[in-house]
């Protein structure tokens, strides 16, 4: 429901959709329905709990706290080496170019 502001009894009266439409402005009612986002039917939770799988839950809390003498941030496998050698190439890479950057930088220039 819409409503507009009665200047004679300074009160709020019911009104019709365009009750407020100033010049150059549409109508804020669409002229066709939206369609529904998210049409299809909504899954009961248990319905989704015989399809989701096993919880790995377990298993990897016995992989992570392992003492085996290996880092935590290692322990994943290839993948997690490949990851901290790759950012640790590239930390060093980087401090490197910026000592270089300063480094010339630093000189003087040519007149």
């Amino acid at each position: 429901m819409y409503y507009k502001f009665n200047a004679v009894t300074q009160r709020l009266t019911g009104a019709t959709a365009n009750a407020y439409t100033p010049q150059g402005l549409r109508p804020a009612v669409p002229p066709v329905s939206s369609p529904m986002i998210f049409a299809s039917p909504i899954k009961l939770e248990s319905e989704t709990r015989s399809q989701v799988g096993v919880n790995k839950v377990p298993d990897l809390q016995r992989l992570f706290q392992r003492s085996d003498g290996v880092p935590v941030y290692l322990k994943g496998g290839l993948m997690d080496k490949l990851l901290y050698r790759t950012t640790m190439g590239f930390t060093i890479g980087g401090a490197l170019y910026c000592l270089v950057t300063l480094y010339f930088a630093a000189q003087p220039g040519n007149k």
